[in-house]
């Protein structure tokens, strides 16, 4: 009778090493590469969206992130952010003019970046952002909160400026 228990044993100590010499030989190259600087690049989708933004309009430019928001600058606005992924929100852009009344070259940034962000046609973002300024005012007064294609929009008028922010929430 043949010894079963030898040959098992030998045959699993023979299986094991080669798998061991490559488990422990791609260890050594990840490791070498991660002190190389060599590893494979991840964007974050917040900085994704800020390029597109920054090649897509005329103008914009991206400046310094802190705090999940990416400050950008264009000439229609006087303030200008991206806000990424937060615990209310997915997306966030907030832009403040510099009159009590927007040019309606400020409305068009506000709607080609929001058509940009949310990936919503630029014509129903102009409409909804000239909809949420237009209602500041008498009736309605200096902040009013509205929705529109399943977004917020959130518009505040003081005695100097006007702004507009634009989210989805995280729910949706």
């Amino acid at each position: 009778m043949a010894q079963r228990g030898n040959h098992n044993m030998t045959l699993n100590s023979e299986l094991r090493r080669p798998t061991l010499l490559a488990t422990t030989l791609a260890l050594f190259i990840a490791m070498a590469l991660s002190l190389s600087g060599t590893s494979p690049a991840r964007a974050d989708r917040c900085d994704d969206l800020a390029g597109q933004l920054k090649s897509q309009i005329d103008g914009v430019t991206v400046g310094k992130t802190a705090a999940n928001v990416i400050y950008l600058t264009h000439p229609q606005t006087k303030e200008f952010t991206l806000g990424c992924a937060g615990r209310n929100y997915a997306n966030q852009l907030y832009a403040k003019a510099d009159s009590r009344k927007p040019k309606p070259a400020f409305l068009d940034l506000v709607a080609s970046a929001s058509a940009i962000i949310f990936t919503l046609p630029k014509d129903d973002m102009l409409r909804g952002a000239s909809r949420c300024i237009k209602r500041l005012g008498i009736f309605y007064g200096n902040d009013v909160t509205m929705r529109y294609r399943r977004l917020d929009m959130h518009c505040v008028r003081t005695k100097t400026d006007a702004s507009i922010t634009v989210s989805r929430g995280t729910d949706q």
